[in-house]
């Protein structure tokens, strides 16, 4: 009976990765159905992640209350600004930027802004756009796992919590590894495919005019923007002050009337309220900023597969406990690589960590092995249909940043998994450490 179950609980996230995007929630919901009417798992809803669910909802507020007061194009500005100055090491820093935008915002989404930026770069200095683009997109995806206000981060905290680590200890882990690790990727995308001068498509598409270098153009930037920004780092940077004034390891505040994950719920939307009544925008188009309707997608696909997961799961503990707990006391490393296939097809940081660390630990894995692993949750990369990936391929019109006939076979692979496997092995050493 459990191997029709599971392949019950496979078949809906097939078919969610299938459907896509937010899809991935509605079949997550219709798996439940088949498990608790149909075959008679019981289910319950203290399995949705409902604490995660807020915080995304709160924090994305916040972040599209600060983009529609135009506090994302001017951090776009500033990225732009960077880059230009330094076009010669743009492998290099096209991924800092990513990281950095994407470790404050908490969603990889802010790469969408940087990436016609990045291969504009690129080809202005003659660099293949592919190189920068590529693993630009993976720091993108692999900061989540690193910001203080991303839905897995905040999830995954909550896990560990019970296990004795705490939410600074995890930043402190993940923080440096993957920045680390981006750098590793970058010096291997440095060296991927041929000069740009060299790449025959290219020549192909020059030769047809279907390459065309835009000027640098300013953005309007609006007069509200320095304050919103201000408000919302302002705003993270109380969150982690007050994780760390509330934690056991810092101990300043011994018996807090406001718990982490309430603090960053509470903190956010005040921050988002702080940001309408400075900048005076008009609250009604916050959720219409394209960052809202992301946020609230990945609530979805968070909620489905959350559900679906834990409800097979708690049914089958005890049985998966005895059968895999062995095998990854062994090899602790495997836990990596099923997070790596299952974000493949989840294409959620969170909805991977939700679904799958909590049986992690219930079968026994160390804190260090999932703490070590949870970078591997960022494979969205690997199948060539994620936005921001699409995205990097539409912009480059040199043709260097394309996929292959093969699936697999495109810029991003050999980056990200040079980037992933890094920042694990990292994450192990750091965390042996720290943990």
């Amino acid at each position: 009976m459990i191997m029709l179950e599971l392949f019950v609980v496979l078949l809906f996230i097939f078919l969610g990765a299938r459907i896509g995007g937010i899809g991935i929630g509605f079949a997550g919901g219709a798996g439940v159905i088949a498990l608790s009417f149909v075959l008679g798992v019981p289910t319950s809803q203290t399995y949705i992640p409902v604490d995660v669910i807020l915080i995304i909802m709160s924090v994305i507020t916040a972040i599209a209350a600060m983009q529609v007061a135009g506090g994302m194009d001017w951090l776009v500005q500033l990225a732009e600004n960077f880059l230009r100055k330094h076009p010669e090491r743009i492998t290099f820093y096209a991924p800092i930027v990513t990281f950095l935008m994407t470790l404050m915002a908490g969603t990889g989404h802010t790469a969408f802004s940087t990436l016609p930026v990045i291969a504009e770069v690129a080809k202005g200095q003659g660099v293949r756009p592919s190189r920068p683009l590529s693993i630009a997109v993976v720091a993108s995806q692999i900061a989540i796992t690193a910001s203080p206000i991303s839905a897995a981060v905040v999830a995954f905290s909550s896990m560990l919590a019970p296990k004795g680590i705490d939410y600074l200890t995890l930043l402190a882990v993940c923080i440096p590894t993957t920045f680390i690790a981006c750098m590793i990727g970058a010096f291997v995308a440095n060296f991927m495919g041929s000069e740009l001068k060299d790449d025959p498509i290219y020549q192909q598409r020059l030769e047809q005019g279907l390459v065309k270098l835009a000027p640098q153009k300013q953005r309007d930037i609006l007069p509200t923007a320095k304050t919103a920004t201000y408000i919302f780092l302002i705003a993270i940077a109380f969150v982690v002050c007050y994780a760390a004034a509330i934690s056991t390891s810092v101990g300043l505040i011994t018996d807090p009337a406001l718990g982490r994950n309430e603090a960053i719920m509470a903190v956010m939307l005040t921050a988002a309220a702080a940001i309408v009544l400075f900048t005076k925008i008009d609250a009604s188009k916050i959720p219409s900023a394209s960052t809202f309707r992301s946020g609230m997608t990945a609530c979805v696909c968070v909620l489905g597969v959350a559900w679906l997961g834990s409800t097979f799961v708690n049914a089958h503990v005890e049985g998966i406990k005895e059968v895999a707990g062995g095998l990854l006391s062994d090899y602790p490393w495997m836990l990596a690589i099923v997070l790596f296939f299952a974000s493949m097809l989840l294409y959620s940081q969170g909805a991977t960590t939700v679904a799958l660390m909590p049986a992690a630990l219930a079968i026994g894995v160390a804190p260090l092995t999932a703490v070590a692993s949870f970078a591997a949750v960022s494979a969205l990369f690997v199948l060539p249909t994620y936005p921001t990936l699409l995205a990097a391929v539409e912009m480059d019109d040199t043709g260097s940043t394309r996929i292959g006939n093969y699936v697999f076979n495109h810029p991003f692979f050999i980056p990200g998994v040079v980037t992933i496997t890094s920042a694990v092995a990292l994450g192990f050493t750091l965390g042996g450490v720290l943990i």
